[in-house]
């Protein structure tokens, strides 16, 4: 018998469907003090990990020239909501190959935006 029999997980309904290279914006409660407070970190997906109660996923942003990348529990209370920005259109589960990058090298392409067929050539007559 496995944990997952044990334990039955239902997907989080604060959480939209998400996959690695989207660009979401995570509203998470932060407790300071005796006041609480909704703090937003908004990146790209580089990881998904697990599956169940322990899955996790990963989010990397450019923050004043740096790189921040944060671990959330899926499952968390203390996420608030996960909001899908933009859908990427990547070919790898893992996008580790980000933290070596910059600038326009690090963009991702968008899912669903192809270009329009070029107009047929018109003969002036």
């Amino acid at each position: 018998m496995n944990l997952q029999e044990l334990v039955p997980v239902t997907p989080n309904p604060r959480v939209q469907d998400f996959r690695p290279g989207d660009t979401v914006r995570v509203s998470l409660r932060v407790k300071e003090g005796d006041r609480e407070r909704v703090q937003h970190f908004e990146g790209v997906v580089i990881q998904r990990r697990g599956g169940g109660p322990g899955a996790t996923f990963m989010v990397r942003r450019v923050s004043h020239g740096v790189g921040v990348e944060r671990i959330f529990p899926l499952h968390s209370p203390l996420i608030q909501q996960v909001e899908v920005l933009q859908q990427g259109d990547v070919a790898r589960a893992r996008l580790y190959y980000l933290r070596g990058l910059s600038g326009k090298a690090a963009r991702i392409r968008q899912k669903g935006r192809a270009t329009p067929p070029a107009a047929p050539a018109r003969d002036a007559e």
